[in-house]
C-alpha cells in the first residue's frame, strides 16, 4: 500500500506533551529526520559486516565438510533476507508513518504497563550484547596497543574504558552522527574483506571447491536450521524496526523500504558468510581470527584483524545494542536521551562482560540467547497481527502517549499469547522463532475475539462491535434485573 507518508506526519495529530515522557519519544517530525537512502543502506551493510556473521558462515564446515553447499548457503540465506526484509519492512511501518519508536509501539498490544515486559524482552539483551560485544572489542583494541607499544602496554580494562567512552560519545549525538560512523565503517570494512576474498580465492581455491562450493550438503533440517540461525541474528532488530524507520526521511514507498533492508543485508551477510565458509574449508579453524592468521603470513595480520573486530563492534553497537535499550530506559526512568545513553553504557558493566567472553560461561550464554529469543518471534507477530489485522493501520497516535486512555495498563490478551508462543518455541529450538511467532498469533487472535470480552483494547479493532454489542447486552441484563 502506497502512503503519502510526509503528508500523514504533518497532519497527524500531536499527542499533549508528559513532563514524564522525554522528547526524544514522541514522534519524529518529518523536518527532523536526518538518515537519507544512502546512510541507511550503508548502516545495515555496517551492522551486518562482524565478525558474528563471519563466525555463522564458518559454522557450516563441520569435521572438514561443508553441510551445506554453496548453492544451498546462499538458497537459504536469499530465503532468510527475503523473510528479514519482509518483517522489517512490516514492522517499521507505523514507526516510518507517524514517528514513533518501539517503546511506545508496544502499548498498542501491551498496553502502557504491559509494554515495560515486551520493551525488556529488547532492552535487556541489548545491554548485555553491548557489553559483551565491547569487551570483544576491548580485547582486540589492546592486542593493537601492545604491538604499537612494544609489549609495554597491556590492559583489557582501560581499552574497554576507552572504547565505551567512544560508543556512549557518539550516541549522544543519535542517528546523525550514526549514519556518518556506520557510512564510514562499512566502506572500510567491505574494503579489508575484499582483499581477504582475493587472497583466498587465488591461494585456497581448489580446497574451498571441494570441501564447500561442491559438497553433497543437505536440503532438510541442516537448511532450514540456518534459515533460522540466520533470521536469529536479526529477531531482535526487526523487532524495534520502529526505532530505525522513524528516522529515515520520509517519501520512500513501502516496496523501496523493503530494498533497503534487502541490499544491505544481502552484500554484508554475502561477503561475511562466504569468507566464513571459505576461510573454514581452507583452514579447518572454525574460528576466524586464527584462521586469518593461518591464510594470511603477514607480521601485521593481527593488526588488520584486530581493527577490523574493533570497527565492526562500534558499527554493531551503535545500531543494534545501544540505541533501542536506551528508549527503553528513557521511558522507564524518565531521564533525557543523553543520560540514559550514559547509563546504557554503565549498565553494560552489570553483564560482567569480562565474564561471559570465557569459555566456562558459553553454556550460560547459550541459555540465555535461547530464552530471551523465545519470546522475539511471539512479540513480532502480535504486533504484526494488532497492526495490520486487527487495526487495519489504523492507530490513533494520541492514544499513545496517554496513559490513562484506551491503552492503559495492560492487555492480557497479548501478555497471554506473548507467554503461550515464547513456551511452544521449546518444542524445536531449531525453528523456535517460526514456532513462536505461528503459535502466537493464533493465541492472540483467539484471546482477542473470545476472551476479556469488555477490554478496552478491543476499541478500535475489528472486534470493537462485539464489544459494544456485548456492553449493551449487559446493560440490558442489568435494567431488566431490575438493579441500579
Amino acid at each position: 500500500m502506497s502512503t503519502n507518508v510526509e503528508k500523514f506526519v504533518e497532519t497527524t495529530e500531536k499527542p499533549q506533551r508528559d513532563a514524564d515522557i522525554d522528547e526524544s519519544l514522541y514522534p519524529k517530525m518529518a523536518k527532523d529526520r536526518a538518515v537519507g537512502p544512502l546512510n541507511y543502506i550503508f548502516m545495515w551493510i555496517g551492522d551486518g559486516v562482524n565478525l558474528g556473521n563471519m563466525t555463522l558462515g564458518a559454522s557450516l564446515v563441520v569435521a572438514g565438510m561443508a553441510t551445506l553447499n554453496i548453492f544451498q548457503t546462499f538458497a537459504a540465506a536469499i530465503i532468510a533476507i527475503g523473510i528479514i526484509s519482509t518483517v522489517f519492512a512490516l514492522n517499521d511501518r507505523l514507526g516510518y508513518k507517524t514517528g514513533v519508536p518501539y517503546v511506545i509501539q508496544l502499548r498498542m498490544s501491551f498496553g502502557v504497563k504491559g509494554s515495560i515486559i515486551s520493551s525488556l524482552c529488547r532492552g535487556i539483551p541489548a545491554i548485555v550484547w553491548y557489553g559483551f560485544q565491547s569487551w570483544v572489542g576491548a580485547t582486540a583494541l589492546n592486542e593493537i596497543a601492545k604491538i604499537v607499544s612494544g609489549g609495554s602496554f597491556d590492559h583489557i580494562a582501560i581499552c574497554f574504558i576507552v572504547l565505551q567512552l567512544v560508543q556512549i560519545g557518539l550516541s549522544m549525538y543519535g542517528f546523525h552522527a550514526i549514519k556518518w560512523v556506520e557510512s564510514l565503517t562499512s566502506i572500510i570494512i567491505m574494503l579489508a574483506l575484499l582483499f581477504v576474498f582475493g587472497v583466498l580465492l587465488s591461494s585456497h581455491s581448489h580446497v574451498i571447491a571441494e570441501k564447500w562450493v561442491h559438497a553433497k550438503g543437505s536440503w532438510g533440517l541442516p537448511f532450514f536450521s540456518f534459515i533460522m540461525m540466520f533470521m536469529g541474528n536479526y529477531a531482535a532488530i526487526f523487532l524495534s524496526a520502529a526505532d530505525y524507520s522513524r528516522e529515515l526521511k520520509t517519501g520512500i514507498s513501502d516496496a523501496k523500504r523493503g530494498l533497503l533492508y534487502f541490499l544491505p543485508i544481502f552484500i554484508a551477510y554475502g561477503m561475511t558468510l562466504t569468507i566464513g565458509a571459505m576461510l573454514a574449508s581452507a583452514t579447518g579453524i572454525s574460528n576466524p581470527v586464527k584462521a586469518f592468521a593461518e591464510v594470511v603470513n603477514n607480521p601485521y595480520i593481527t593488526v588488520f584483524v584486530s581493527a577490523f573486530i574493533v570497527i565492526g563492534v562500534v558499527a554493531v553497537n551503535l545500531v543494534a545494542n545501544i540505541v533501542p535499550p536506551t528508549y527503553v530506559i528513557t521511558l522507564l526512568t524518565k531521564l533525557k536521551f543523553k543520560p540514559a545513553v550514559v547509563l546504557t553504557g554503565l549498565l553494560s558493566l552489570g553483564a560482567f562482560p569480562w565474564v561471559l567472553v570465557q569459555d566456562s560461561s558459553a553454556k550460560g550464554l547459550d541459555m540465555f540467547i535461547l530464552i530471551y529469543s523465545a519470546f522475539l518471534g511471539p512479540i513480532v507477530s502480535i504486533l504484526l497481527i494488532e497492526y495490520y489485522i486487527l487495526r487495519k493501520q489504523k492507530v490513533n497516535v494520541s492514544e499513545l502517549y496517554d496513559i490513562d486512555g484506551l491503552f492503559a495498563g495492560y492487555n492480557p490478551a497479548a501478555v497471554i499469547a506473548m507467554f503461550i508462543g515464547a513456551g511452544a518455541a521449546f518444542i524445536k529450538v531449531e525453528l523456535a522463532w517460526i514456532i513462536g511467532a505461528v503459535v502466537a498469533g493464533i493465541a492472540y487472535i483467539c484471546l482477542t475475539k473470545f476472551a476479556f470480552k469488555n477490554s478496552t483494547f478491543k476499541m478500535g479493532t475489528i472486534f470493537e462491535q462485539e464489544t459494544i454489542k456485548q456492553t449493551r447486552l449487559t446493560k440490558n441484563e442489568i435494567n431488566w434485573s431490575g438493579r441500579p
